[in-house]
């Protein structure tokens, strides 16, 4: 493609080391789609005839077809999957093929592509991220009677429903499918038409260009177009936060599954064994998923490297940033697929979970809250309940034990109905406030939640039915 230029072909080791076609040919669907919207474009122009620009569709098509059905040999000689399109369309139709470069750039051809790619990419992880979403309100209506203790430091703190636990992994999901539309802003506009760095003196009707492709708009400034990867650097970052997010369920995941807790039980479909001890049941999903979030972050940090120091326009060095990008957006879609598939199956072990929930220090701070309801300044209950604390320790006498007359030693403001503060309805119920995890709270958000994910209603767990 240079050849009127040099006198020497280039070193078969440099072409071992640019070359992208080992990565970027996935980016064939996107060429081709650009490719049939310039060659209209150009007919637009009068560049090319009618019957040219039908040439060109059909043997893009033709070419598409053969790549999709595996017959395409793509060849490293031809860097890359512009290239490599192109000069079989030029040998299959002759003339036509080679005008279709007219007016356009490699530079301005791959942003298009990969703009093109994380559109239709993004597209497809706010669906997934919405059916794992799903996976976990299911999985809360049908759980929704449990309650469990709720942690801070990994000690236990304060009673919560399971149900308002999975809830607020459903938050941190919303806010990542929030964030990959909100990148769709910035990715869905057409840097076609920018040239190598300063656009053509062929001018072409760009606007016609985008919304053949569906884009909101075109690229204001040649240079920024080529030179921008921000949009892609912005992806790899909500599909790493994503990452976070489910790298935390993860954690919470491995520890419930554990014997020390014992909280709920993987599906054998979605964990494994051992292969020396025979009783073992392993979270692989979940142990995955935490791990590969590292890589998620290393393509992040990738990327933001590579762009770092570079000079206006193009360098060679952008073609790195599309292994970062595939293997983060392949890394988030399959683990996101499974999660849901793992979530889905899941079960709680009500025994146990009853039993931890059981702790009667878990209503320490409700304690606190009814002395301050009665007038005790809230640093003064603290201390008070503090001191009834460690006389529970001390004698192994829990707070529903402890008789009144031991409470008013403490403070003469309890009275015989702190008793009724001593249970796990009272402590659910009386959290009512917005966001707080009361029973009528935690159906309204699970019903709230159904609609919006458009949700069936699941066979909610009952009493006489409890998996134990």
């Amino acid at each position: 493609m240079w050849k009127g230029r040099f006198q020497q072909e280039t070193s078969g080791l440099v072409q071992r080391y640019g070359e992208s076609i080992s990565f970027d040919w996935r980016l064939y669907p996107y060429d081709i789609m650009g490719s049939m919207a310039h060659a209209e474009a150009l007919a637009k122009a009068r560049i090319i005839t009618k019957a040219e620009l039908q040439e060109i569709h059909q043997g893009l098509k033709g070419i598409q077809a053969d790549i999709e059905a595996g017959n395409f040999e793509w060849r490293a000689s031809l860097e890359d999957v512009h290239m490599n399109i192109e000069s079989v369309l030029t040998s299959r139709i002759g003339a036509a093929g080679a005008k279709l470069h007219t007016a356009r750039s490699r530079n301005d051809q791959v942003a298009l592509d990969v703009r093109l790619y994380c559109r239709a990419e993004a597209r497809n992880l706010i669906t997934l991220v919405r059916g794992l979403q799903r996976a976990l309100v299911g999985q809360g209506q049908r759980w929704q009677h449990v309650v469990m203790p709720g942690y801070t430091h990994l000690q236990r703190g304060q009673p919560v429903l399971f149900s308002h636990h999975l809830l607020a992994y459903v938050e941190m999901l919303d806010r990542d499918a929030a964030r990959l539309e909100d990148c769709l802003k910035r990715i869905n506009v057409m840097p076609l038409g920018s040239g190598a760095l300063a656009g053509s003196t062929i001018v072409l009707d760009r606007e016609f260009v985008a919304k053949k492709l569906g884009f909101d708009g075109v690229t204001h400034n040649s240079m920024d177009a080529v030179a921008d990867r921000d949009f892609a650097a912005e992806l790899i970052f909500a599909i790493a936060l994503c990452g976070t997010h489910l790298s935390r369920l993860s954690e919470d995941i491995i520890l419930w599954v554990t014997a020390e807790f014992g909280f709920v039980t993987l599906s054998d479909a979605h964990t494994t064994g051992s292969s020396l001890m025979p009783q073992k049941k392993n979270p692989d999903v979940a142990e995955l998923t935490r791990g590969k979030t590292g890589r998620l972050y290393g393509n992040l940090m990738s990327i933001l490297t590579i762009l770092k120091g570079l000079p206006l326009t193009y360098n060679r060095d952008m073609q790195e940033d599309k292994e970062p990008l595939f293997d983060s957006i392949d890394t988030l879609k399959i683990a996101l697929e499974v999660y849901a598939e793992m979530i889905d199956g899941l079960k709680v072990n009500e025994k146990a979970v009853a039993s931890a929930v059981g702790d009667p220090f878990l209503l320490a701070t409700d304690l606190a809250d009814y002395l301050v309801l009665r007038g005790v300044p809230f640093r003064q209950a603290h201390e008070i309940i503090g001191k009834l604390t460690a006389h529970s320790l001390a004698t192994g006498i829990g707070f529903p034990d402890i008789t009144l007359e031991n409470y008013q030693s403490f403070s003469p403001v309890f009275e015989r109905n702190v008793f009724k503060v001593l249970t796990l309805e009272h402590a659910l119920e009386a959290r009512k406030g917005i966001g707080a995890p009361s029973p009528a709270n935690a159906a309204s958000e699970l019903e709230a939640w159904r609609t919006r994910l458009s949700l069936r209603k699941p066979a909610v767990k009952t009493k006489s039915s409890r998996n134990t």
